[in-house]
């Protein structure tokens, strides 16, 4: 999962459920499951496995009990995703500051499905499913039907975690209610570019950035320790407990970055990593935001075409006239938000979140297509559940705390944008870029939430440098939405890895149906083989 980067002044959101074909696939959101309450309880314990960094080890050596997953779902989507059958929950404790072991502690949520075949296991295949913000859990969860049609399945015990400050861990970061998160989707004052909307929108910032250190357990000292950085090292940690000497990993978009950022860290500790989806390591925030927007456009294109072959068509037969076609369907709604029920109202926010979620993957363009449809009636309720999914807002008003994290953690993450002109820079070309989210007002210049972060950076882009890591494996998609082509070319050319592309209109292919990239993929992480030079596989 990669969050989109918003072309607004609000923290440049980079993401839509990558794996939503994984988590939710449909509107419909629900699960097929039993309903099983889970295991019984039982403790696994061995002593450290693997180099221990000095002062941890009693980190790395301490036992896990593992039991249901049903205390631990903290979302509606959790809820659901916890019926899956033969899973287990658990929680690892690790140090809130690593420069500090003996001080405060913090835990991450965990949840396994074993290999059904014990006397052949490989080990644990760790899954994160990116954001940054997204529930390793849940996801983990979602695929675990999948997963049980394999080899994978059968050789590695399938593990998830709820990275620091993210869903079942503790503490959450939190910043909005459920309440001010409705009202910051029904604001479309937050892109206005004049003086006084400057002033609006940066004040919104500052707000927005005291209350997630004022409403997050230990404050700033939390902040400043949920980036990247930290979050390796918690992998560490869980690869010692789970009693694999090297680590076998699956990262899905913003996992990418996980995943090259723990083989710098630990390079002697890796056996196979799984890249699907890339970030580009050495982009700026602004380069990440106009990649981005590009990456929409073509989507967006291809989605033109794809709804120009039906009479029902929303956007009419043309795919030259669908940007006019959409601009003129949603531009509307920043004066005249459209009524949805229970007193919301789809915002021009909603509507174009809602559209950028159907064009993370092709089974939701029917859904796009029925939303504008309904638009054209002056009705927006399958749009606003879009843009529900993409917020993980539940049926109950209850919002996940993905939102949250995600800035919390690309704040920390990445060197803060404060320059006006550089901001407006970004903002025009993304709009060039991707015309059909112009929403014709003027570009705004404000600074986002993390120009007025209370800690600083702990990381910087930069291009990973590896020698003798072994053979990684990255798995990029042509017309991805989110994460351009380029950046997966670009991360397996500086790991010295594999590159697996896939041609096809999606963000990210592993494991979601398409049987080519899953033999290639599933070969690699049961015993090394990579794809020879130039493999491609071909969508649907």
């Amino acid at each position: 999962m990669l969050q989109h980067l918003r072309a607004s002044s609000h923290a440049h959101r980079i993401v839509a459920l990558a794996v939503s074909g994984l988590l939710a696939g449909t509107l419909a959101a629900c699960s097929s499951n039993s309903g099983q309450t889970g295991p019984e309880p039982s403790v696994e314990s061995h002593p450290p496995v693997g180099p221990v960094p000095a002062g941890l080890a009693r980190f790395y050596g301490q036992s896990l009990t593992w039991a249901a997953c049903a205390p631990y779902a903290t979302s509606d989507d959790a809820q659901s995703a916890f019926r899956a059958n033969g899973i287990q929950c658990a929680r690892l404790t690790v140090p809130l500051d690593y420069d500090k072991p003996d001080g405060p502690a913090i835990t991450l949520g965990l949840l396994r499905h074993r290999a059904s075949d014990p006397g052949d296991r490989i080990g644990s295949l760790v899954l994160n499913p990116g954001g940054p913000g997204a529930s390793g859990m849940v996801a983990a969860a979602g695929m675990v039907d999948q997963v049980a049609k394999n080899d994978l399945g059968k050789r590695f015990d399938l593990v998830g975690f709820d990275p620091r400050g993210i869903g079942a861990s503790e503490p959450q970061i939190r910043c909005y209610t459920d309440q001010e998160r409705d009202a910051e989707r029904a604001d479309d004052s937050e892109t206005d570019g004049s003086p006084a909307g400057v002033v609006k929108q940066e004040k919104q910032q500052k707000d927005f950035a005291a209350k997630c250190a004022q409403r997050t357990k230990y404050g700033d000292d939390m902040l400043a320790h949920v980036g990247t950085r930290d979050v390796v090292k918690d992998m560490d940690v869980l690869r010692s407990v789970l009693g694999d000497e090297k680590l076998t990993y699956l990262g899905y978009s913003y996992g990418t970055r996980l995943g090259s950022t723990y083989a710098e860290t630990f390079p002697k500790n890796v056996r196979a990593l799984v890249l699907d989806g890339a970030v580009d390591p050495d982009q700026t925030p602004g380069q990440a935001l106009v990649a981005q927007g590009q990456g929409f456009g073509t989507a967006f294109g291809e989605f033109a075409k794809w709804c120009a072959a039906r009479q029902d068509c929303a956007l009419g037969p043309d795919p030259a006239a669908a940007t006019k076609g959409f601009q003129d369907l949603t531009r509307r709604l920043i004066d005249f938000p459209v009524p949805v029920g229970d007193g919301r109202k789809l915002s021009y926010e909603d509507a174009t979140t809602g559209a950028i979620q159907s064009l993370y993957q092709q089974n939701l363009w029917e859904y796009l297509n029925t939303g504008l449809n309904e638009l054209k009636q002056q009705r927006g309720a399958t749009l606003e559940k879009l843009a529900d999914i993409y917020n993980e807002r539940g049926p109950e008003g209850r919002y996940g705390t993905t939102q949250d994290a995600f800035t919390a953690i690309r704040c920390v993450d990445d060197p803060r944008v404060t320059d006006p002109k550089q901001i407006l820079e970004s903002q025009e070309r993304y709009v060039q870029v991707a015309p059909f989210l112009d929403d014709g007002r003027q570009a705004s210049s404000a600074r986002d939430s993390c120009a007025f972060w209370p800690v600083p950076n702990t990381s910087q882009p930069h291009e990973p440098n590896v020698p003798g890591l072994p053979k990684t494996l990255t798995i990029s998609t042509t017309n991805d939405p989110a994460t351009p082509y380029q950046a997966g070319v670009n991360l397996a050319k500086a790991l010295g890895g594999s590159l697996l592309t896939f041609e096809g209109t999606q963000h990210t292919a592993f494991l979601q149906g398409n049987d080519c990239v899953d033999k290639v993929g599933i070969a690699y992480l049961i015993d090394g083989t990579t794809p020879s030079e130039g493999t491609r596989c071909q969508g649907s």
